[in-house]
């Protein structure tokens, strides 16, 4: 799908994970702006999603649809794939954006949090661009997998999670290779775009905005907008993650 930076996505369909809230939210409305047709994959905030479907579909009619699935059951990613692509007929763009997050301190590491943070972050992101390949092939589509600075830079208490996103990159990188040259494959790298849910000390933000060169937190219109340039205008890159987090990975 090399399209030009004036063409639209309209006639397109975009499988977004965890599009629910936040940051995914953010992705589908910015590809549904480009003229996509957009479905919002939830897990359980079935409310937030059919909040995001109502938006959008007065819009532009018919253009969302909502569609549940576990990510962590790996029978449900085929036909969540499936489904999507019965929809419309076909799906051009998969964005992995659904993730879990949170610590894991050495010591306390149990097998259900390797299997919950790998699961989310780097299997499922696998099963379902396998799931896809397929329709994105005939289609001349791609991927966009939401990665994490901290894949690079380990964050203090949190190897499980630094890991998996780590294999994320990589998968990016791999599944560029072996898709070529019909599906692209990219990722993007959020840095400080959302404090996370459960809070965090004002003293910890503003140690982690002095690090930030452009001194400031970015905001989830900025990760869309790459994902948007990634998947409509930059025909011509594959196997790449770009950083989007005003300057931090460059040292820290």
């Amino acid at each position: 799908m090399s399209l030009a930076p004036t063409e639209t996505l309209a006639d397109r369909t975009a499988l977004i994970t965890g599009a629910a809230r936040r940051i995914g939210a953010a992705i589908a409305r910015r590809l549904h702006a480009a003229g996509a047709n957009v479905a919002i994959h939830y897990h359980a905030s079935c409310a937030d999603a059919a909040g995001l479907r109502d938006d959008l579909n007065a819009i532009r009619s018919g253009s969302a649809k909502t569609f549940q699935a576990d990510l962590a059951n790996v029978a449900e990613l085929e036909p969540l794939v499936s489904r999507v692509a019965g929809w419309t007929g076909g799906l051009d763009v998969l964005v992995n954006n659904a993730s879990s997050f949170y610590p894991t301190p050495l010591g306390q590491i149990t097998p259900a949090h390797w299997e919950d943070l790998v699961g989310s972050n780097l299997r499922a992101p696998l099963f379902l661009a396998q799931a896809a390949w397929p329709h994105l092939r005939r289609e001349a589509g791609s991927i966009v997998n939401i990665v994490d600075i901290h894949s690079r830079r380990p964050l203090r208490n949190h190897a499980v999670y630094g890991s998996a996103k780590a294999g994320l990159a990589m998968l990016t990188r791999a599944l560029a290779k072996d898709m070529a040259p019909e599906v692209r494959v990219n990722g993007v790298s959020p840095g400080a775009i959302l404090w996370p849910a459960e809070g965090m000390s004002e003293e910890t933000r503003q140690t982690i905005l002095r690090q930030i060169p452009l001194a400031r937190a970015g905001h989830p219109e900025d990760i869309a907008g790459c994902v948007l340039y990634l998947v409509r205008d930059a025909g011509y890159i594959t196997g790449q993650v770009i950083a989007v987090d005003g300057g931090r990975s460059i040292g820290w």
